[in-house]
Order: C-alpha cells, then structure tokens, then sequence
C-alpha cells in the first residue's frame, strides 16, 4: 500500500515569509562614510557624539584650560604682571605699614578770653565748650575740678564759646557768663550755669528767658542792674558768634577731621582732644608734655 507523504499544511497568509539573503556574485562597494554630523556611536559607550560637536567641545575645553593656567601664572608672576622679563626685576617686597600722620599742633589765641590758673603755666588748655551739651557737663562734673587739683600751679584752663546751633539755650548762657564776667565772677557764673544743667538743658526744649540768668546773677550776689544791661544790649552776642567762627576757621587735623565738629573740644598745648575723655586720659597726656618740657 502506498504511503503517502505527510504534507504542511500551507502557511498561513498572516505570517510573512524569510527574505533570502541575496549575495552578490559581484565585487562588493564599500559603503560611503557617514557624514560628519551623522551620530558614531561606539558600542561599548552607552553616550553618543556628534563627531564634529565633540572636536569643537575638545577645542572650547582646551582654550579655557590655558586660560585659567596663564591667569594663575600671572598672579603668581610679578615679571609677568609687569611685562618685564622675571630675570630682571627680582620678586616683590611687602611694603612697609604706612606712616602714622604726626598730629598738628595748634596756636589757640588765649589773651583776653575766661582763664584759670597762672598765666606762665606749662599747660594750657583751651576747651571749646557749650554750656547746654551734656557731655560738656560730664566732663565738667567729673574730670574739671579733679584735674585742676592734680596739678596744682601747672595748669592754666582757658574757655571759649562753642555754641552748638540746634541748642536753643547754649548762645544766651554763654552771652550771661561774660556779662558776670565783667563783675570778676565769669568762673562762678560758669558753674553755676552747669549746675542748672536741667534747667538749660531741659527735655521740652524751653528757652529760657533773661530772667532765668537774671537769677543765677542773683544767687552770686551780682550787681543785677549792671547785668541786666549787659544782657539786653547783647554785649557779648559778637564776642560769643567770634567765638565760633574763629573754632570754624581752623584747618582740619593730620587725619582729615574738622578742628571743631562738636563738643567739647579741647586742645592741651595746642594739641587737640576730642570728647569728655577721663581723668587718667588727660593725666598720660599732660605727663607726657611735663616731661618733654
């Protein structure tokens, strides 16, 4: 009996079928390369490059590099910084600290204005003060006196008029202590005016009538009539504006500051001093002077 061969079943029209691989009998072309902005990829990277973007990122890295190089040569190069030859000129020395400017000394006119003390003193003091500044009262208060008694015969304090604009009591006090002083009471009339400091210097910036020195002249004992006409013809009202236009003319100190910007101010052998500095602040400066002397 004939056998029959098993036959496939035919494939199924969904199921497309192997293309042969068709091999030339010819001579085979190589492929053309690809273009130059066509990706490479390399297999064993997993990033890919255009060729010609990674020559030019080589190229950009490779300039900033000498960059960077040539700027840290030349920070560190002062032939290079200079454009000499690093032969020639040897490395830079630090340069010395800069010099301390030698402080001006002063020549503050004295004859004539409220002093205390011998007239050939081997210190002088001129304070530029204002009688309603708190801290012309601090120093008066704390370090006037105190000083005066540390050298006894050795000081002549000399006080001039610096009545600051924004005071509204300062420039009348200061017209009423040489109107007492003209009664040889200028120093007492001075205190007094520093002990009523509340008063002249009060928080609701009240401006005191001719009265109110009208009774500080009365507590002393003063010839009130006399000082009464001294106030009300203004008689020290120039000698007081003198005051503080002379202060205001003054050149400024070694360092660039106003000879007189505020108050007190004072200047010890024509040195100036700024502020109501303490007793032993004034002490190292006048020893110093006595033994210079």
């Amino acid at each position: 009996m004939p056998t029959k061969s098993k036959t496939h079943p035919p494939l199924s029209s969904k199921r497309l079928p192997l293309r042969p691989q068709i091999v030339m009998p010819t001579k085979t072309k190589t492929p053309p390369p690809p273009p130059p902005d066509e990706p490479v990829v390399d297999q064993e990277e997993t990033v890919t490059f255009k060729r010609g973007h990674f020559y030019s990122f080589m190229v950009v890295m490779a300039l900033c590099t000498g960059l960077i190089l040539g700027y840290f040569i030349g920070q560190h190069n002062p032939a290079a910084q200079t454009g000499q030859s690093a032969q020639a000129f040897p490395p830079a020395v630090a340069q010395a600290p800069a010099v301390t400017p030698v402080p001006i000394k002063y020549n503050i006119p004295t004859a004539g204005f409220p002093s205390l003390g011998p007239a050939d003193a081997p210190i002088v003091i001129v304070e530029f003060s204002d009688y309603q500044c708190p801290y012309c009262t601090q120093w008066h208060d704390t370090t006037y006196k105190p000083l005066l008694a540390a050298y006894p015969g050795k000081i002549r304090l000399v006080y001039r008029n610096y009545p600051l604009p924004f005071h509204q009591n300062a420039f009348m006090a200061a017209e009423a202590a040489l109107c007492a002083g003209d009664q040889s009471a200028y120093w007492q009339y001075h205190d007094a005016l520093f002990t009523h400091k509340d008063q002249i210097n009060n928080q609701a910036g009240t401006v005191l009538g001719e009265d109110s020195y009208h009774q500080y002249a009365s507590d002393l004992g003063l010839d009130l009539n006399a000082f009464d006409n001294c106030m009300k013809t203004e008689k020290y009202k120039q000698a007081v504006q003198s005051d503080l236009d002379y202060a205001n003319s003054l050149p400024a100190d070694s360092n660039g500051d106003t000879a007189v910007s505020g108050t007190p101010t004072f200047f010890i052998n024509g040195y100036r001093i700024v502020g109501a500095q303490p007793l032993a602040y004034f002490q190292q400066i006048i020893d110093a002077q006595l033994k210079n002397q």
